[in-house]
This record gives structure tokens, sequence and C-alpha cells, in this order.
């Protein structure tokens, strides 16, 4: 490719291996290249883990995963032929890949390792620290003159960028599995409305349970139904007469949105040609295709992602019907009205972390929970994932008032959609903090281990961050830790009730939710 070919079309190469935070914050990285660069190609090579939260990226055209070895990730690099790198990882391993990948113009963000660290071991200062990693990240991007137009890490639904295809053929039957919950099974409407429309003289064939058939039978665009039974005796012998009945239809191609291995056993036993599931599905390597999964997008939008396994070029999401088909937003409104706080002033506070040491005390939440509810009159709703439930469950349990716990109960995009409620955001410095300031929710956030210096505070103006700051200690580690390695864990005990109550109520205040 000569240079002024790859001035006008770079292949360019991102490097973010992890994690969820540091993911949020690089969203701007791939706007301001598109933005430079209209006809780009943008490819982020990511950790396995990681791919699905990305892989709907409007700016982002392909998700390379790391491999087993450095060398192996280097050599698929290398063969790709790109035109930059740009790494926004700089760790040795990112390091290493970049100098075996061949790429002639590459870029290393300021990760400021040595200042950093230095920070962490000896409180020396740096004026390198005063800069948040997004800043940073930015920065890098200077090196190819690229103009930075867009500065805040936003989210919101992202349109479907790449496509997979497969061989021109007559196709009679499309299969779409899914025997899900009754929310999933709705959500999967649309996939069955956007498959009729692409393949009119195709006949759709719908597997689902007895208990969500209703949701089918009268859609104009099934024409057949295969039951399958998960209950008792029939959760085992139906994966067989599942199977064989599928395989009897004569289906040309499956559609299966569900992710469970039973779903991708019964399709691999179906014996139908093209199988086509999520890159994330338990039994991945039962189908002969599968496309990447992404909870950043409405899993009713999701589910249309794998037509890409069947078609090359682009196309765009049936518009959803609204009044039957709930979108991120109508779930969230669901939860409100299950939990009866539609209309109420909302805080949203997330008590978890990934490292123990991050995590404010359980009693201090507690009783912060309680004023917040008792003394401001406000509701709380707790957030988090599955591993916070019993956290939530018990903080639910010991605070006074009625707290609404949707640790567990909600995906990714139901969190985004729930931060358009709140007026303040409590959180330890975690993954949500940094979606709650993507969403421009005033963000309170309680530092422990970790320090502003080491550059992942809350992006953005109007939030803020607790912290002891002259406990001698502190940072203990880059990210944080199991435990305290002197054992006392003052950084985190010694954060006043108090204090975090009184900043909480002049954000409200600041931000008019409150007098």
């Amino acid at each position: 490719m000569n240079e002024q070919k790859s001035d006008k079309y770079p292949k360019i190469l991102v490097i973010r291996l992890s994690s969820l935070g540091d993911i949020v914050l690089s969203s701007p990285v791939y706007k301001n290249l598109k933005a430079k660069w209209p006809n780009c190609h943008i490819s982020l090579l990511v950790k396995k883990q990681f791919a699905e939260v990305l892989s709907g990226h409007p700016d982002i055209d392909e998700i390379i995963t790391l491999k087993r070895s450095n060398l192996e990730t280097a050599h698929e690099v290398k063969a790709k032929e790109f035109t930059h790198l740009l790494d926004l990882h700089s760790n040795s391993r990112s390091i290493i890949i970049t100098a075996l990948s061949g790429i002639p113009n590459k870029v290393k963000y300021n990760k400021s390792s040595v200042a950093r660290r230095m920070f962490v071991k000896y409180r020396t200062p740096s004026p390198e620290l005063e800069k948040h990693t997004l800043e940073k990240y930015l920065d890098a991007l200077k090196a190819w003159d690229v103009p930075i137009v867009y500065t805040e890490p936003q989210l919101g639904d992202w349109a479907y960028k790449s496509a997979a295809g497969t061989e021109n053929r007559k196709i009679r039957k499309i299969g779409i599995f899914q025997t899900s919950f009754i929310g999933d099974t709705v959500l999967t409407t649309p996939l069955v409305r956007k498959t009729a429309k692409m393949f009119p003289e195709a006949k759709i064939v719908v597997i689902t349970r007895p208990e969500t058939v209703d949701i089918f039978k009268n859609m104009p665009e099934v024409s057949e139904i295969i039951l399958n039974k998960k209950k008792g005796i029939y959760k085992i012998l139906d994966v067989f007469r599942t199977s064989k009945a599928i395989k009897k239809s004569g289906i040309d191609i499956l559609l299966v949105p569900h992710r469970s291995f039973r779903s991708a056993l019964i399709a691999y036993m179906s014996k139908v040609p093209i199988r086509i599931g999520f890159s994330s599905s338990e039994g991945k390597f039962l189908y002969t295709k599968t496309v990447p999964f992404s909870w950043m997008i409405h899993d009713a939008e999701r589910n249309l992602n794998l037509l890409h396994g069947i078609v090359k070029e682009k196309f765009q999401a049936e518009e959803l019907h609204l009044n039957s088909i709930p979108t991120a937003e109508q779930n969230v409104e669901r939860l409100l009205k299950e939990y009866n706080i539609e209309g109420k002033t909302l805080v949203g506070v997330h008590p978890g972390s990934a490292w123990p040491t991050k995590c404010w005390p359980e009693d201090k939440y507690i009783e912060l929970i309680s004023r917040i509810q008792q003394e401001l009159g406000l509701q709380v709703v707790l957030v988090g994932g599955d591993k916070d439930s019993d956290k939530g469950e018990n903080i639910r349990h010991l605070a006074k008032g009625s707290l609404a716990n949707f640790c567990g109960k909600t995906s990714l995009t139901d969190l985004m959609a729930l931060m358009n409620h709140f007026k303040l955001f409590i959180t330890n410095d975690s993954g949500p903090m940094h979606i709650a300031t993507a969403f421009n929710v005033p963000t309170l956030a309680i530092f422990g281990p970790t320090t502003k210096e080491l550059g992942f505070f809350p992006y953005g103006k109007g939030h803020r961050v607790i912290e002891i700051k002259d406990l001698d200690c502190r940072p203990c580690a880059l990210h944080g830790g199991k435990k305290c390695p002197l054992g006392h864990f003052k950084c985190m005990k010694d954060i006043s009730v108090d204090l975090v109550f009184e900043n909480a109520k002049e954000m409200l205040k600041e931000h008019g939710a409150i007098q």
C-alpha cells in the first residue's frame, strides 16, 4: 500500500486489551479516528473476555482477540498488513506484539508507568500524573495530527458494522431457536420479522417452549413451530426429540439467540448445514459459524446480528414495535413500576467492585443509604451484577427505608438505560462509575487503595472523589487488591458516612434534585 493510499484509507490496529472501565474511556478515540479518516478500517485487539463488549461499536470494524502466545497474536496481526498501530495498553505484552507486528506507523499512549509506580512506592509526585487516562489516550492521536473533536466517553445504541457471508444457495427454510424465558422470547420477534423480510421466499420455523408458543403462533411470518419441553423428564428426552424434529423439518439455516450449551447441542444433533450462534455461547464450538455478542446494545437488536452469519451486506435493524417489544428503557420502567418507585427522585448506588479493597464497607453503605432515604426523602436503587446480588440483598435487608435492590436484575444495556433516571450515582472505583459519567450522571466516587493520580477518576465536570489524602500507604497498588497489605484498611474505614453524605447532599442541591 503506497503512502498516499494509506493516508486516505489507513488500516488501523488499536490495542486495548482490558478492562471495562478502560474500554468505556477509549470510545472517543475511535470516533476521532473516523472523523479524520472516514474510510479508515479500525481493528481492535482485546482479551477474549472483553470481545463481546465492543463487538457492536459503530466505529470499530473488526475485533481481534488475544491468542495464547504473543508470537501467535503478532503473526495474525502481521498477516493483516495494518498501516497504523495505536497502543492504548502500553504494557510488556502490547509492546512485544507491537515490535513483532511489522506495522510501519506506530504510536503508544503515555501510560506514565514509571511515574505511577514511583508514586505508588515512594509517593513521588509528577506532572504526568495530573492528566486523566482519557486525556492521555487523546494525546497519543496528536502524533498522527488527528483533530480532537470528541472528548466525552458517550454510550448509546450502536449500529451494525460487520457482516459475515455464506455461500449463495437456495434457502428454503430458516429456523430460529429460542427456548429462554418470556422476556427473551419476546425480544426475538424482531429477528423473526427481519429474517422473513430479508428472505421472503424462505419459510420461518421457530423452535420454542410450550410456555412461549403464543408469542409466535399469531405472527404471520412464522410457518411452523417446533416445541421443546425443558421440564422434568422431558428436559433430557426432548434433546433427542427436538433435534430429530428440526432435522425432519428440512431447515437450511438455524439461528440460535439462546446461548446455552443445551441449545447448541440440539442444533448440532439436528445436522442443519449452517448453524449460527453467538461467540459467547457455552456450546459455540458446536456451531458452524458464530457472531460477536455485545452487551452494549439492546437484546432485541443484538439478536439481529445473527443474520450477519448469512448475509454480507450491511443492513438496518427493523424498527421495533414498541407496543409489544420492550426496549431496555421499557425493561427499566417495568422494574421501577414493580418496585413502586415511578416518579421518585432516584439515587443510584453501586457497592461492589472486582477488587475487595476497592469496596467501601457494607455497614457504611447501609448507614449512608438509610440517611439518604430518611433524611432527604429520596429513593436509593442498588445496582450491580450477579456477583453483587448477596451483598445487595444484605444491604437491602439492613438499610432503613424501602431500598430497591436491582443487583443481578439488570443487563448492561438495562444499566445504561437506568442511568438516565438517576440524579446522583454513588460508587466505588469501578466500571459502572465510568458508565455513569458517560451518561453525564453526577457521580460521587469513593476511592480507597487507588488514587486520582493513577488516572481513572470520574471523567468530566461536576463529579467528586472522596478519599483519605494524607494516608501514606495510598495507593498500595495500581488496581487494588484482595486485602489490605497492612491489615488496617484505613483508606476505606476512615472515610466517614458523614463526609460522603454531606458531599452527596451538596451535589444533589447543585443539580436541583433537592432544596
